[in-house]
């Protein structure tokens, strides 16, 4: 299983999940009912060929996490990344649900 970091500031959520090794075309992302779904496969084959005898090995790596979102995030948003073996997702907030700023009533 991949080392997740999962960070919240005022305007969004950010996964980052630690994956080296993998494409940006072996990870699936999915939304269903709130709960995202980051899944990832990645299949090799290496082969060698010698003299009289060759050699073939297969490598198979895949994981799956999923992660509630809560109701305040909007899901139109939402963006992924890979770079330097890490994925990126950022998850932003809805309007409402951000912090707003102090704000001073005068009084009449």
């Amino acid at each position: 299983m991949p080392a997740v970091n999962v960070n919240e500031d005022d305007n969004q959520f950010i996964i980052d999940v630690a994956a080296p090794g993998m494409e940006k075309k072996d990870f699936k992302l999915e939304l269903n009912h709130n709960v995202l779904t980051i899944s990832a496969e990645k299949e090799e084959e290496i082969e060698e060929k010698k003299r009289k005898f060759s050699r073939r090995e297969f490598s198979y790596a895949s994981f799956r996490r999923s992660f509630t979102m809560p109701n305040m995030v909007n899901e139109e948003g939402i963006k992924a990344t890979y770079q330097n073996g890490v994925l990126s997702i950022s998850i932003p907030k809805k309007e409402e649900a951000k912090v707003k700023p102090l704000k001073q009533i005068d009084i009449a």
